[in-house]
């Protein structure tokens, strides 16, 4: 019921002030007439004498009518069957997302509601909100550890971007993480990330790099991936995360110690004239996203399309059935005369 109410339209209503009239003739035409002058209460024994009068005659035809007529009025208001879609333009920024699913991402050196959390899961929940605010923007994410992983490519389908998200998983020992390799291959990241973006046409190409060490694997420099993003005209804006403290676990590593590498990041954010930021916890994080979302407007464009799909033929093919089934019945049992 709720799917017909929110599709089904009359396109001229101004045709249903009909049904105004058409109503105040159907009760007027029930009303009774006026009553007989003379009364002959001794009479009424003759009525068994001739003929029962058809008391039902016309009684099916009238009611046959006026459905047709309702039904013709319908028609003339034109109902149709609405289909309205949300047509909107690119703003023409693509964005890649290039996140650290390292070991280290499991430390829980973050408080969400009062809980411990891991880096990767307060990172997977601050980009998730910062996809659903840009819906104009094509996105990527490429999820990199020991080297970078494809995870979803540069879309508007922001749904299926968003499921990628979710799906990211580090590494654990049954080897069910994301990305297999071990190690923080930061250079490679930007590096496929800044190929993605270099092979489409928009006017302003971001990558949002998210990680919490230092690189320590991979073929290319982070600096020299930076450089080459520069000649593409990609900015990158660095996202440092976690605090000082926080390590990994001994079970993983038997003397860890912090990797942050804040200088090359500042060095990457500052070579492509973006910015770079460190969030030690969730609220400095979700800031770091508004921020970003505040220096890179969107400016696109969405209109409605209408689709409407016209009914009053099958409207008028009732009318027309009814009154031909009222004018049968009349023609095959009329009205007594007298």
């Amino acid at each position: 019921m709720s799917d017909f109410l929110e599709h089904f339209r009359f396109a001229q209503p101004g045709w249903l002030l009909l049904l105004i009239p058409t109503l105040a003739l159907l009760i007027l035409r029930r009303g009774r007439g006026s009553e007989a002058a003379v009364m002959f209460p001794n009479l009424s024994v003759l009525v068994s004498l001739g003929a029962r009068v058809r008391r039902t005659a016309g009684g099916f035809g009238l009611p046959l009518c006026f459905a047709a007529l309702i039904i013709s009025i319908f028609a003339m208001a034109r109902p149709v069957w609405r289909n309205e879609f949300q047509s909107r333009s690119a703003s023409g920024i693509d964005i890649m997302i290039a996140l650290d699913v390292s070991l280290s991402m499991d430390i829980d050196d973050f408080v969400d509601r009062g809980q411990r959390a891991k880096r990767i899961d307060v990172a997977k929940m601050v980009v998730d909100d910062f996809i659903s605010r840009r819906p104009d923007d094509r996105m990527g994410l490429v999820a990199f550890a020991g080297r970078p992983r494809d995870a979803s490519p540069i879309t508007l389908d922001h749904k299926w971007l968003r499921r990628a998200l979710s799906e990211i998983r580090l590494n654990d020992e049954y080897d069910r993480g994301t990305v297999k390799e071990q190690g923080t291959a930061i250079g490679s990241a930007l590096a496929a990330a800044a190929s993605r973006l270099d092979a489409r046409d928009a006017k302003s190409k971001i990558i949002l790099l998210i990680t919490d060490g230092a690189s320590n694997s991979g073929k290319i420099a982070p600096i020299e991936a930076a450089e080459h993003a520069k000649t593409l005209g990609i900015k990158i804006y660095t996202i440092a995360i976690g605090t000082k403290e926080g390590r990994v676990n001994q079970r993983i590593m038997r003397f860890p110690y912090q990797e942050f590498d804040l200088p090359t990041l500042r060095r990457i954010a500052s070579l492509t004239g973006a910015e770079h930021y460190w969030a030690q916890d969730l609220e400095a994080l979700k800031r770091t996203f508004s921020t970003i979302d505040q220096l890179e407007k969107t400016d696109a464009k969405s209109f409605s399309v209408i689709e409407d799909i016209e009914l009053f033929p099958w409207f008028l093919g009732m009318s027309l059935f009814l009154s031909l089934a009222a004018a049968t019945y009349l023609a095959l049992n009329p009205p007594p005369t007298s």
